[in-house]
């Protein structure tokens, strides 16, 4: 299947090709950074910045371009892009993404959704247009629970990492020993923006799979150390959040922690363990629970959208993944709002 026409394939191409400086903004998850690390080891120039929390590039980000002094912005994987960033960066912008399409001027912009009807996660546009690092194209894509179609060409070339056994998506991202790496991009974009650019850099050089499974590099050792690191929290906060998981369709647990953020991980491990119920999983910080919602038989965003109606919080995603941030007075509410707004959808279906 080809996402990208050859005409837009060029496009991007001819964008990297025709630029000396460079600047990927990217979302801080597996897919964001497989798609940075799949331009930039094309283009072998620029610079990567990880946007934590809301995927969104507003205006203060004009001067990030400026400071660096980037003749080309490239926006991948986010899912929110101000109009005032756009006319107040004086370089070309191209935007790849797959969430909701948004209408924007002066700006080149991929989306699926838009074109094909189809939510195909970024990295697979990425590794159209480049065609080089299978291997990261499908750890990003596997990142963002697609099996892409090129899965079979990666597990003739990985068959230890990708076995036959391995059919689904939810088994590859969670029974297979390609989960380890996903979690080794999730888990290095972790913590303060120094280490994280740090971890950044260093997969940058990473010049096959099998140097981060066989651990012999220092560079693959560096990213490893940071995976251990965060992983024993990880395994600590898992077994807490499976205790939470009671007879009520909606798993709720949250924890206190001012600087590392895994609701994302540890949701979407929950979800897969636990396919019929509701995941609200968050993170106290500076009066807030920010959360991550999954859901695999419910559509979440109009759900989500209703549930923040008259409260202080945002929100937005996937049909099945979404976050969310609400002040912490309000968490309560909020979980009942959304606990009745999903309750219709039930009704929904058995009328």
């Amino acid at each position: 299947m080809s996402v990208l026409s050859e005409k837009e394939k060029e496009e991007i191409r001819q964008a990297l090709d025709n630029c000396k400086h460079p600047l990927f903004f990217f979302h801080d998850d597996p897919d964001g950074l497989a798609s940075f690390l799949l331009f930039y080891r094309y283009k072998k120039e620029g610079k990567g910045y990880a946007v934590k929390a809301a995927p969104r590039i507003k205006l203060e980000f004009a001067q990030k371009v400026e400071s660096y002094g980037a003749d080309q912005v490239f926006v991948l994987d986010i899912a929110m892009v101000d109009q005032e960033f756009i006319d107040a960066v004086k370089v070309p912008v191209t935007w790849i993404d797959h969430h909701n399409v948004l209408e924007r001027e002066k700006v080149r912009y991929y989306n699926p959704r838009k074109t094909i009807g189809q939510n195909i996660p970024t990295p697979y546009m990425c590794y159209e247009v480049v065609r080089q690092d299978l291997w990261l194209a499908t750890v990003g894509c596997i990142g963002d629970w697609h099996m892409p179609d090129f899965a079979e060409e990666f597990r003739k070339q990985y068959p230890e990492l990708l076995p036959e056994k391995i059919t689904t998506v939810e088994e590859a991202l969670f029974a297979s020993p390609i989960a380890k790496i996903v979690k080794i991009f999730s888990f290095n974009l972790k913590g303060a923006t120094s280490e994280v650019e740090k971890s950044i850099k260093t997969l940058t050089r990473i010049e096959d799979i099998r140097e981060l499974v066989k651990e012999e590099s220092a560079r693959a050792k560096f990213v490893l150390k940071k995976y251990e690191k965060i992983n024993s929290k990880y395994e600590e906060l898992l077994a807490r959040a499976k205790k939470a998981v009671t007879d009520d369709l909606i798993v709720i647990f949250t924890y206190e922690e001012d600087k590392l953020s895994l609701t994302k991980d540890l949701a979407n491990e929950l979800l897969y363990s636990h396919p019929e119920k509701i995941i609200i999983l968050g993170r106290e910080r500076m009066g807030e629970i920010r959360m991550s919602l999954r859901a695999a038989k419910y559509e979440l965003p109009e759900a989500l959208k209703k549930s923040l109606a008259g409260l202080q919080g945002y929100g937005g995603g996937h049909e099945h993944a979404c976050g969310a941030a609400v002040k912490k007075e309000d968490f309560e509410i909020f979980v009942n709002n959304l606990r009745n707004e999903l309750t219709k959808q039930d009704y929904g279906k058995s009328h």
